[in-house]
């Protein structure tokens, strides 16, 4: 096996996209087949990754050129700020890096990550998208728990239940981050659908995007582990979620959600944009049906993604694979000829383990990283071998 030549010759690549896909995918494949030539690339690419975090902070920056070695940040991104998804949904396949190689640097790095963001002060709680690498400041105070902000409060309670639930830093970061965002960006519409609204400046914006639909999914998850009697209470919001994510998808003509949908203007659920009425084939919605099937066993999560199944095979299958679609509000779709790859990491995934029986990729030992790569749970009395799954 070869590192593709993006990993040998002079290309920029994004860290975080790396380490999702590839880096995750590698560690996934070894943990799943036992195969050391995937231990191997895997601990290879996650080297050729660590020049990124040569920053005044150890923030790492965006994009990376893997020969040189030389990192920056998107032009776009607040005042030459990283993003808050991109370096903080680093952390599981990091530790598994230092665990399969031995050297503790891959750890150290995105530890660090955690003692910059202990150190700032979070408007009301809250965890700004953007971060500057030289400063160590808050960039625009924009929050999002969907694009720009999502994975990071997935990394950190994943980051305890893959510690076998010894990372308490990891667990008080994201019970107080659940917290501050459950006060100042949970939402009910008029007609009583819960939804998480994205904070400009402290001004609320009430729209929800397609990826903040993984939220339900998160929240049920660990909704066990909840401060105080707060499980209940957890496992409501997680079904709340699901609920308006699906009827974000049953108030569209084919069935398939868009983009972001609002709850404004007497408008619930719906995209008013026409820049937000495409599907792409995102996987957030039915991951979050996979989670809740899993802890609740409802028929309705079974359903729903069986709903989503038959839009899927009548509205974006075509001869040659999967096509996103335009606008999910026409009668008949406008293909928009792309197969994403998380339709098949995530998408499809998240459908076969929804219609799976419970011991397939059980939780209890599997933690999925966010491009739905299954990695083992990191026992503190068990030596390093590789899970066979049947």
């Amino acid at each position: 096996l070869e590192l593709p030549e993006l990993f040998l010759f002079n290309a920029e690549v994004s860290v975080f996209e790396v380490n999702i896909r590839f880096v995750g995918g590698l560690l996934s494949a070894y943990y799943l087949s036992g195969k050391e030539v995937f231990r191997r690339k895997a601990v290879e690419l996650g080297e050729k990754l660590l020049p990124a975090f040569k920053t005044p902070t150890g923030i790492p920056w965006a994009l990376l050129n893997l020969k040189s070695g030389v990192g920056r940040n998107w032009p776009w991104a607040s005042g030459g700020s990283s993003i808050l998804a991109e370096y903080g949904t680093l952390h599981l396949e990091f530790m598994h890096l230092s665990k399969l190689s031995g050297n503790p640097e891959f750890a150290q790095k995105v530890m660090n990550i955690r003692k910059v963001l202990n150190r700032l002060d979070k408007p009301q709680g809250l965890y700004p998208n953007y971060l500057n690498p030289n400063s160590g400041q808050w960039g625009q105070h924009h929050v999002s728990v969907g694009g720009l902000g999502d994975s990071f409060y997935e990394y950190l309670l994943k980051a305890w239940l893959m510690s076998d639930k010894t990372d308490e830093e990891g667990k008080k970061m994201y019970y107080d981050a659940l917290q501050a965002i459950e006060t100042n960006l949970m939402r009910k519409s008029s007609s009583g659908l819960t939804y998480i609204a994205e904070w400009k400046g402290g001004l609320l914006e009430h729209k929800m995007g397609h990826l903040t639909c993984f939220a339900g999914g998160m929240i049920a998850l660990g909704a066990d582990g909840a401060p105080g009697d707060k499980t209940g209470h957890q496992m409501e919001q997680a079904a709340e979620i699901a609920r308006t994510c699906h009827e974000s998808y049953a108030r569209t003509a084919l069935k398939l959600g868009p983009e972001a949908f609002r709850f404004d203007g007497g408008v619930e659920a719906i995209a008013t944009r026409q820049n937000e009425k495409y599907f792409i084939l995102r996987p957030e919605v039915i991951e979050t049906y996979m989670y809740m099937w899993r802890f609740t066993h409802d028929p309705k999560y079974r359903e729903w993604g069986w709903e989503a199944v038959q839009a899927l095979e009548k509205h974006c299958r075509l001869e040659g694979g999967y096509s996103g679609v335009r606008d999910v509000y026409a009668s008949s779709p406008n293909h928009d000829d792309v197969q994403q790859s998380f339709y098949l990491a995530e998408t499809l995934k998240y459908l076969y383990l929804l219609f799976s029986d419970d011991d397939h990729l059980p939780f209890e030992h599997w933690v999925f990283n966010t491009e739905a790569h299954p990695l083992p749970v990191i026992r503190k009395d068990k030596t390093d071998t590789p899970n066979e799954v049947e």
